[in-house]
């Protein structure tokens, strides 16, 4: 998200600080009206799907859709309407989704054989980042993100790893199983690589021969082993980002060892003052002047 300014002082500053931001009374009843209404909007989408409840209250839906449509379409306007650069705003992630929230539902309007396009709307869903971005969950967002990119290079290698075993694993069962089990070609074959490495076995594609059999007990049994691994790689990175914030790694000047909290003031081994900016403060107490 780009960095955002109010248009000017007045009604479009105030404006600006209660969608925008997240610090007062007001804007947090704002963010939380805005996750009702995603929620009600989604959950409608969903059920009208259904046929039994399409018949019983298609109506309902359809006229509550419209004034979430409505508000929400205030809302753009009003986002655009406070901001210095709406431009910036509109090529941004979050704006996008915001165009993409309100946008099917008025093309339905010009264009009848947009009726499909209105699936769209379950894009609304990503607007709960923003809010919660917004409200106390910007921590914990830096927190999760920051340990999945430091373990990107982890998580790709073990992808890779999986991708060749399943590729040379499949083409070794098309060369052996029949066409009538399945296994019509390399694709296909990967297709079941895949759904038997993860365990899912959905039983469409299965192999007949002996071997094929083994090599599938095999690919199974390799699932359930490293299935857990890039869980692992990103659950450790978690735990050393929440001991970095935690700890700090300035060594202490009179032991030299490390991992003191970030708020601590003495050394937890030798007792020294860990501040070398400031004076120790038993020093000053215990100077004759003091």
């Amino acid at each position: 998200m780009p960095t955002l300014k109010p248009a000017k002082l007045g009604l479009r500053t105030r404006l600006f600080q209660l969608i925008f931001e997240s610090d007062t009374p007001v804007a947090k009843a704002f963010d939380i009206a805005l996750v009702i209404l995603i929620f009600l909007s989604v959950t409608i989408v969903m059920l009208n799907s259904i046929d039994e409840y399409h018949a019983r209250f298609g109506e309902v839906f359809y006229y509550t859709e419209w004034v979430i449509t409505i508000l929400f379409t205030i809302e753009l306007a009003l986002r655009i309407y406070c901001l210095e650069k709406p431009g910036l705003y509109l090529k941004s992630f979050y704006g996008v989704i915001d165009v993409l929230a309100v946008l099917p539902t008025w093309l339905v309007l010009l264009f009848p054989g947009a009726q499909v396009l209105v699936v769209v709307r379950l894009l609304r869903a990503l607007r709960l980042f923003r809010v919660l971005e917004m409200m106390t969950l910007e921590g914990e967002r830096r927190l999760l993100w920051g340990a999945l990119v430091r373990s990107r290079h982890q998580i790709g290698l073990f992808l890779f790893t999986v991708v060749m075993l399943v590729t040379i694993f499949s083409s070794v069962l098309y060369l052996i199983e029949p066409a009538e089990a399945g296994f019509t070609s390399i694709p296909k074959a990967i297709y079941w690589g895949i759904v038997t490495l993860t365990t899912v076995g959905y039983g469409d594609i299965t192999p007949v021969t002996a071997l094929g059999q083994f090599i599938s007990v095999a690919i199974m049994l390799v699932g359930y082993s490293i299935i857990a691994l890039p869980v692992g790689i990103f659950s450790a990175e978690v735990i050393r980002a929440l001991q970095q914030e935690r700890y700090s790694n300035e060594a202490c000047p009179g032991c030299g060892k490390h991992r003191h909290e970030q708020d601590a003031r003495y050394c937890k081994y030798c007792g020294t003052w860990l501040d070398e900016e400031t004076p120790d403060p038993r020093k000053k107490a215990k100077s004759p002047e003091a």
